[in-house]
């Protein structure tokens, strides 16, 4: 818990604290599952007791009547207070009452008391499950705000640049009516601008730019991290290299959709890197794909589409040294081209234009599985990114060298206080206690929930099922309701905006195609009659404001399309409508042919209802049921494992680093 700010050492350039490497071992995994459930009750009574609550109310109503500059003068003599007293219970009571009605007054948001309680849980260093639509965004403001003016630096954390710039345009008013300065850290700022946010009390960044930026002031900090070699550097002037570093370190974070930056993105590990020239480059690429279309899948080589690999067989390798020995001298060592040619059949066969990629302005461009999202700055490693270019008839751009890595297990456990928050974290609390070392507090609502949902209708064929989606969204439209129909790929909104097209249907489409427009299309998705297609970009963090007559018409309706990797992202996508009490539906339509299904394989029962029984007996259903269920879960269990496989080498890579003094 935070209870004393000595707990946090200064926030500058010079000490850049931040926490020592955590490695939990058998005996501290043990302890902590026999004492979790302990602590998980005291917690859990210890925040949801009414008594603090009350304590806010009581400091609410005595600074009701102050004008605005006696607020101001408050937050002054409050600050004043945290800094010197620490975060105590009554302090810590005093300062959310006041930043609730500097809220109400700034931006006309008045905290609930549940939003109360998960402040509190927040400050305390824990994981606030709050129901999709409960306010999260305004409930950080309270933990924010407090730890501010204690003189703590906080960093809230977001999944995206289109979240982290309406949260720090939309909750400023309340810091800086604190007195508090606010930054906002998106793509593509320069380093004066982001060393600008980064100094602020509060400052609003995404999971990858702060991780990045802490990988570039790795770099230039070098091997020499002493603290008082730094303090010496100091004297230097504008010389000394603190003054070319962007973090003050790590604090105080806050992370907005937990489970997606902590689990869901902790698979793959961060790499800071950059382009080294190679001459003849494209024309080894080129040879490879040549040689991996004429290889024969199952015979030279197989493809595990439920862990994404593939491997050459005896005879695959026998062929290709065959092949090699008429070729040039790159193709001489046995483990390069068998490496390549396995990177080549990855490109061809594992990694679908507008799915995992997209082509846009003659550049392969990822989309986040997650989000949605774009990533223009990243690419694949190991040359498979110059693999899919050469696939693409694109223009081939350097392999990198990598200068410096993290993943984000390590870099999160780096902070000397962490905090998260999310509408879906009960179903990996073991995984965010063990790895992080947060447990997870549910917070209740703060109106009765009215959102239905209905039954899963579950096809044999993914052309009966689209025929599905588009009747049910019809039907829907009709009633005059807005729908918001959850896909998977740029490619599957294309299919189902041309199927739309097709029965003149009007509506919008939401994908990385179309990010510029993202405020605009969300900001109609509510409205009557509205039919919006989107991926995942319109999973997490979007609000979805009902229109007028759309409550009365029972709310926005929600279909999912397609299982997710994580059961958690479906009921996210879900938790788009019936938010705050508001009306609204949501419901499946599936079929045995999703590539969930394809590539996490059903089993058994996947097999019988593909293979023995028809779709018109009984059992079916119940088997094409079981079959969608255990391909999820068998995606989930494969990436729990990936991550901690990456957390293991991840450790091992720093324990043989840390001899030459460098962790990353």
């Amino acid at each position: 818990m935070i209870d004393q700010p000595a707990h946090f050492p200064p926030a500058n350039h010079v000490l850049r604290p931040e926490r020592k490497e955590l490695r939990w071992r058998l005996l501290d995994h043990a302890w902590r599952i026999i004492t979790n459930g302990f602590v998980q009750l005291y917690q859990e009574h210890d925040h949801r007791v009414s008594t603090f609550v009350s304590k806010v109310e009581d400091y609410g109503r005595s600074i009701e009547g102050m004008t605005d500059l006696e607020l101001t003068e408050e937050a002054h003599r409050l600050r004043r207070l945290l800094h010197f007293q620490g975060l105590q219970r009554e302090r810590v009571a005093r300062s959310f009452a006041l930043i609730r009605e500097v809220a109400s007054r700034t931006i006309g948001m008045r905290h609930f008391h549940t939003q109360i309680i998960g402040g509190r849980v927040l400050l305390n260093g824990m994981v606030a499950e709050m129901e999709t639509g409960e306010g999260k965004t305004l409930t950080a403001t309270l933990a924010a705000g407090t730890a501010a003016l204690a003189g703590v630096p906080v960093h809230v954390i977001t999944v995206n640049d289109y979240l982290t710039a309406r949260d720090a345009e939309w909750m400023g008013p309340v810091y800086r009516a604190l007195g508090l300065e606010v930054g906002c850290v998106v793509h593509d700022m320069p380093p004066e601008a982001r060393r600008a946010a980064y100094n602020c009390d509060v400052t609003y960044c995404t999971n990858k730019e702060i991780a990045f930026d802490y990988l570039r002031d790795w770099i230039a900090l070098g091997s020499r991290v002493n603290p008082l070699r730094l303090q010496a550097e100091y004297l230097y002037g504008q010389g000394a290299r603190v003054h070319r570093l962007l973090l003050r370190g790590l604090h105080f974070g806050i992370v907005d959709e937990a489970d997606s930056i902590l689990i869901d993105e902790a698979r793959t590990p961060l790499i800071l890197s950059k382009s080294l020239g190679s001459k003849g480059e494209r024309d080894f690429l080129e040879e490879a794909m040549a040689l991996s279309e004429r290889l024969e899948q199952g015979a030279d080589y197989k493809i595990d589409k439920a862990s994404r690999k593939i491997e050459l067989t005896d005879q695959g390798k026998c062929k290709l040294r065959d092949w090699a020995s008429e070729m040039g001298p790159l193709w001489t060592g046995a483990v390069r081209r068998e490496e390549i040619v396995r990177l080549a059949l990855t490109a061809h066969h594992l990694f679908k234009r507008d799915e995992e990629y997209m082509v846009k302005e003659g550049k392969v461009q990822i989309v986040d599985e997650f989000t949605g999202r774009v990533m223009a700055d990243r690419s694949y490693e190991r040359g498979l990114h110059q693999l899919i270019e050469v696939k693409e008839g694109c223009e081939v751009t350097q392999q990198p060298e990598t200068l410096a890595r993290i993943s984000y297990q390590r870099f999160f456990r780096r902070y000397l206080h962490l905090a998260g928050m999310t509408g879906t974290a009960w179903e990996v609390r073991g995984e965010l206690r063990s790895v992080y070392g947060l447990p997870v507090v549910r917070i209740p609502t703060h109106r009765k929930m009215q959102r239905r949902a209905y039954p899963d209708r579950i096809f044999p064929n993914e052309e009966e099922k689209w025929q599905a989606v588009v009747e049910k969204i019809r039907d829907m439209h009709a009633n005059g309701r807005p729908v918001l129909v959850g896909v998977r790929s740029v490619a599957a909104s294309e299919k189902a905006s041309r199927l739309l097209e097709g029965m003149g249907l009007s509506h919008q489409v939401l994908n990385a195609k179309q990010d510029k427009e993202e405020a605009d299309i969300i900001s109609r998705a509510g409205e009557l009659g509205c039919i919006t297609i989107a991926t995942n970009m319109a999973g997490r963090g979007t609000d979805i404001k009902l229109g007028p007559g759309v409550k009365e018409k029972g709310g926005l309706h929600v279909i999912l399309t397609e299982r997710h990797e994580a059961a958690r992202i479906d009921r996210q996508l879900a938790g788009r409508c019936g938010r705050l009490g508001d009306p609204g539906s949501y419901g499946a339509i599936l079929s045995i042919e999703d590539p969930i299904v394809v590539a996490g394989g059903g089993g058994l029962a996947g097999w019988l209802a593909k293979r023995v029984f028809g779709p018109e007996t009984p059992i079916w259903r119940v088997l094409a049921r079981l079959a969608i269920s255990r391909a999820q879960r068998k995606v989930e269990r494969l990436h729990a494992r990936m991550r901690k496989s990456l957390l293991r080498e991840d450790e091992r890579r720093g324990d043989m680093l840390s001899f030459s003094g460098r962790l990353e």
